[in-house]
C-alpha cells in the first residue's frame, strides 16, 4: 500500500484518481473545499489549498495538483487580477504543496508528482492568455523539478485538451457547442475524467519509473495531429 496525496480530489478528474487509487489499495489524503460524495479509503481534509496551513503527513510516495480554472477571455477583457489569480491557483499552490510536502516525498524510496498543464501551452489558441501563461508555468516548473530532484523524486505533468468536467461545463453548456468541440478532435470525442486520472495514475505507478521531466499530451489528437 502506497500513501497519495490528492490536492482538489472533490470531483472532476481528482475524484477519478482518488477512486482509482483506492481501488488498488491504495491511502489517499484528499484536500478540498467541498466534501468528497464518494467514498474512497484514506482522510478527507478540508481547507482552501491556497490559504489554509496544510495538514502535516508523515511520508508520501506521491503528490497530485489538481487545482485549476478555465478563464477564457479575450485579451483585451482580461484584467491584471485575472492574470495573478490565475497564476495564483495553478502555480503558486503547486509551489506550496511541493514546497510543504517535500520532506514527506523524500522518505519514499521513490516518489512521484503529478501535476496539470493544458494543450494551449502546446498550440496557440484564442482567448486563452491568462491560463496559457500559468500553466507555461507550470512545464517550466516541472522541468526544473524532475532535474532538481532527480533521482529520489519523478515530476511530470499532463496536458490534456477539454475534459467533460464540472469546471469545463460553463463552455460544454449545450449538445450543440459540445459536437461542434467533438468535429475539431481526430478521435470525435472529449475527454472524460477517467481518461485523465488513468494517465495520472501510471505516472504515480511503478509502471512509469523511467519517465520524468515529461509533459504528456492528451488531446483525442486537437493539436498533436494536422487534421
Amino acid at each position: 500500500m502506497k500513501n497519495y496525496l490528492i490536492v482538489g480530489g472533490s470531483k472532476g478528474v481528482g475524484e477519478q484518481i482518488v477512486q482509482e487509487l483506492s481501488e488498488k489499495g491504495n491511502f489517499c489524503h484528499v484536500i478540498s473545499r467541498t466534501n468528497p460524495t464518494y467514498s474512497f479509503n484514506g482522510n478527507w481534509y478540508q481547507l482552501d489549498a491556497l490559504n489554509d496551513e496544510l495538514p502535516q503527513l508523515e511520508s508520501l510516495d506521491g503528490l497530485v495538483y489538481c487545482l485549476g480554472s478555465i478563464n477564457l477571455k479575450p485579451f483585451h477583457r482580461l484584467s491584471l487580477d485575472d492574470f495573478k489569480s490565475d497564476y495564483a491557483i495553478n502555480v503558486e499552490g503547486a509551489i506550496k504543496a511541493f514546497q510543504y510536502y517535500l520532506p514527506a516525498l523524500k522518505k519514499s524510496e521513490l516518489a512521484s508528482v503529478v501535476m496539470f498543464s493544458t494543450v494551449a501551452v502546446q498550440s496557440g489558441m484564442p482567448f486563452h492568455a491568462s491560463i496559457a501563461a500559468s500553466k507555461g508555468a507550470i512545464e517550466g516548473l516541472v522541468k526544473s523539478f524532475a532535474a532538481e530532484f532527480a533521482p529520489k523524486i519523478r515530476v511530470n505533468a499532463i496536458a490534456p485538451s477539454l475534459i467533460d468536467t464540472p469546471l469545463a461545463s460553463g463552455i460544454l453548456r449545450s449538445e450543440l457547442i459540445k459536437e461542434n468541440i467533438i468535429a475539431k478532435h481526430p478521435l470525435k470525442r472529449i475527454l472524460n475524467p477517467t481518461d485523465v486520472s488513468k494517465t495520472a495514475c501510471f505516472l504515480l505507478s511503478d509502471d512509469s519509473n523511467g519517465i520524468t521531466g515529461q509533459i504528456i499530451v492528451q488531446d483525442n489528437g486537437l493539436v498533436s495531429l494536422s487534421y
